[in-house]
């Protein structure tokens, strides 16, 4: 007995040392065997392959790869041979006869493929891997109608329509089966299966993507399915979206419009539309909606909270129209005061701060500015953060009225109060900026050594900006006075102070026409030029950085602006494409880098006719 204990122990001491001997010695194998297949030499893989598999014939990582060489070296009879030997290892494996399909097929007896094929389909029990196994071999060697037979028989066995619905429908979409494709999508989002519509919409929005007749054929297909199930509002949000995709807005808010109505859902879902259009910046189609909502009555839920979002949109409409007028300030600002006025709790609410930015920065009444937000840091309730939020604002108001020293009063209470919070960062670099306006470098310098690390990319960009002009006008020599000027024409450009601000840039060109801030009074003028909407002008001093500039500091900035006029302002797409390559290839370290990517990206596809 005891020597029998002892054999053993020799025994498992030699498998357990030669093991990795044969692992090392296997794997050397495979990769001189696909050596081989790489120099076509098949006689010598097909050796090497042979010794590997009958050693383990039950690897089937090992299998495939076997079976791949010898199709590839045209060896059907020992494909055949091997395929045959799987199907006694793995009895009934649906997968073996796609293989011995695919040995057929490419051998050329397409009859006995088909056999196989159809044998393998019926194999299938509703196993979920071998399914999924099955149909993959399938669609690998191009047979998609097999495929669909895979899923179709499971779904059919199940008697559900839920399942494999999206790679079903994005085989039947391949083939240019559309309608099948939709139906397919539309039974396999069930109503109440969690995050059923956003899947629909995902897969719906794969199959059809912005082609108009495909996008016919889904609203088509969904408005059959709310005629066979008109109490079943899962169809009608999908028409809903879908009237999106086809941008019909009008379409889309009528529907949501009925279905709000029909479900007695008093606002809800007209809501959450004119959210949606406001997030995709379909602004009047927004307003619209909310003015459903306000016009139900002022005794329903979403009344109030419809027209305080109205307003939103309207100011965010306002900010992006680059050729508003004082009259379509002057109409806001009153819809404004009348609405602060019936609904004072929005004083402690993030509307706040666009009423105030709405009257001190575009009806140009700082005054009326500063009063809306003293008013709201007087309020009970105002939470910590909007109450640094509006001193942060208040400080740049009080800029505008002259009232300097209380502005960075201010920054410094934000910056206590948040001292680890990004808004505390903004404080500090707000403060800084004031030191820089009032010409005390040293000072500035030193807060925005600290930003130029900050977490927040704005802050620290506009930091290491401010710092780099400060550096470089002052590297040559102790001549202040230069800088201390186009540091308070900036001041005076902050304050809406365009003509005296222009002049003090202009006497620095006199006095100073040499002085390296020549670059940086021509990105001030262009800016004025471009307030002003004077965009020829702006586009010619913005030509001279980058042509004798182009290597500076501002070079990247230059083209960045030219592209944004040529695009926002100029409508000249053509142009600010041309712009914002020239910022890729010449400037590939710019912190515009990848707007400026996305920007060429959208305006490509926009010149793509569907």
């Amino acid at each position: 007995m005891q020597s029998k204990k002892i054999l053993y122990t020799i025994l498992a001491t030699l498998l357990l040392c030669t093991a990795p001997c044969l692992l090392y010695a296997q794997s050397d194998a495979l990769t001189t065997a696909r050596s081989h297949v790489q120099k076509k030499e098949y006689t010598k893989a097909t050796e090497l392959y042979q010794k590997l598999y009958d050693k383990n014939p039950a690897d089937y990582d090992l299998y495939n790869e076997y079976l791949d060489m010898l199709l590839t070296a045209k060896d059907y009879k020992q494909a055949e041979k091997v395929v045959d030997i799987q199907k006694q290892v793995r009895t009934g494996f649906p997968m073996l006869y796609v293989d011995a399909g695919r040995v057929m097929l490419e051998a050329g007896k397409d009859k006995k493929a088909t056999e196989q094929f159809d044998e393998a389909v019926a194999k299938l029990n509703g196993d979920e891997s071998w399914t999924r196994q099955t149909a993959n071999k399938f669609i690998e060697i191009g047979q998609d109608d097999y495929a669909i037979k895979t899923y179709e028989k499971i779904r059919a066995q199940y008697r559900t329509d839920f399942m494999y619905a999206g790679v079903l429908s994005r085989l039947y979409a391949k083939k240019g089966e559309t309608e099948k494709a939709i139906s397919v999508m539309l039974d396999g989002g069930h109503p109440y299966m969690v995050n059923a519509s956003e899947d629909t919409k995902a897969g719906l929005l794969e199959i059809l993507g912005t082609d108009a007749k495909k996008l016919q054929a889904g609203q088509k297909a969904i408005i059959k399915k709310i005629n066979e199930q008109p109490d079943n509002p899962y169809y009608s949000d999908l028409l809903t979206w879908l009237y999106t995709q086809k941008d019909d807005w009008d379409g889309a808010l009528m529907q949501a419009i009925a279905l709000d109505e029909r479900l007695k859902e008093l606002g809800e879902r007209i809501m959450d539309f004119a959210r949606y259009a406001a997030k995709e910046e379909q602004h009047e189609i927004a307003v619209k909606a909310y003015e459903e909502v306000i016009n139900m009555g002022n005794d329903k839920p979403y009344y109030t909270v419809a027209r305080n979002e109205r307003l939103g949109v309207l100011f965010a409409q306002l900010q992006k129209n680059v050729s508003y007028t004082k009259e379509d300030v002057a109409a806001l600002a009153k819809q404004y005061d009348e609405f602060f006025t019936q609904s004072p709790q929005y004083y402690i609410n993030e509307a706040v701060r666009d009423y105030a930015k709405l009257q001190a920065q575009y009806n140009n009444n700082p005054k009326s500015g500063i009063a809306i937000l003293q008013k709201a840091l007087s309020q009970n309730g105002i939470t910590k953060f909007l109450k640094g939020q509006c001193k942060l604002q208040l400080g740049d108001y009080n800029i505008l009225d002259g009232e300097i020293w209380e502005a960075s009063l201010l920054y410094s209470q934000v910056d206590k109060d948040f001292r680890e919070d990004l808004l505390g960062e903004e404080a500090r670099f707000r403060n800084a900026k004031l030191a820089y306006y009032r010409g005390d470098f040293d000072w500035a310098q030193g807060q925005l050594t600290v930003l130029k690390a900050s977490t927040a990319e704005l802050i620290a960009n506009d930091a290491l900006y401010l710092s780099i002009l400060i550096t470089e006008n002052l590297a040559e020599d102790s001549n202040y006075v230069p800088l201390r000027r186009f540091a308070y024409a900036d001041l005076l450009l902050f304050q809406n102070k365009d003509k005296e601000a222009d002049a003090l840039l202009d006497s620095i060109v006199t006095h100073y026409p040499e002085h390296p801030l020549y670059d940086d009074i021509l990105l001030q003028k262009a800016k004025l030029a471009q307030k002003h909407r004077a965009y020829d002008k702006a586009l010619a001093y913005l030509n001279i950085i980058h042509d004798k500039h182009g290597k500076d500091v501002l070079g990247d900035d230059a083209v960045f602006r030219i592209a944004d006029i040529y695009e926002r302002y100029l409508q000249k797409p053509e142009q600010a494409k041309k712009y914002y390559e020239m910022l890729i290839l010449e400037y590939p370290g710019s912190t515009y880098i990848q707007t400026a990517r996305n920007k060429l990206g959208a305006l490509q596809s926009a010149t793509i006719v569907p």
